[in-house]
């Protein structure tokens, strides 16, 4: 597993196709801040709960001239499906290869009932506006990773 990058580093590039099918880059976003979060799969509890968080309070993510986006390795039907079913007005990432998840040094070996696997950790990276990473949070519950990507996004 790659090491996460650091807060103040450049967060790494990447491509990757939307939950509508569209190509989109890190870069495009460059002049707002973007919270940038990782969760293991569409529509399971923890991960319904982080996304809902961030669609609640999605108003003031936007006054501060921030966006959200999500990403799993889930495919663009799932993330659809997702986005729709719980009305969330950021955009889905597939990361099908985890190759985004790795960048960022959250694709690593988890554990469930005594099986391990490798698989997404939930994790959020806060990126200033000129592309540098203010805050990285490794292993967050959902309820803390959406209230401490918002006051990050706020400093």
């Amino acid at each position: 597993m790659a090491e996460a990058p650091m807060v103040g580093a450049l967060a790494p590039e990447f491509t990757a196709i939307t939950d509508g099918g569209e190509t989109v880059k890190l870069a495009d976003f460059r002049g707002k801040k973007v919270i940038l979060y990782f969760y293991p799969k569409d529509d399971t509890p923890g991960c319904t709960s982080q996304a809902c968080g961030f669609r609640d309070a999605y108003l003031l993510i936007e006054e501060k001239n921030a966006v959200v986006l999500g990403v799993s390795p889930d495919g663009q039907k799932s993330h659809a499906k997702f986005r729709t079913k719980h009305n969330l007005p950021f955009t889905l990432l597939v990361d099908e290869d985890h190759s985004i998840a790795e960048a960022y040094g959250v694709w690593g070996e988890k554990s469930m009932m005594g099986r391990k696997y490798m698989g997404v950790i939930r994790s959020h990276f806060v990126i200033d506006a000129e592309g540098r990473i203010v805050q990285a949070e490794l292993k967050v519950s959902p309820a803390d990773s959406v209230q401490r990507a918002i006051a990050a996004i706020g400093e």
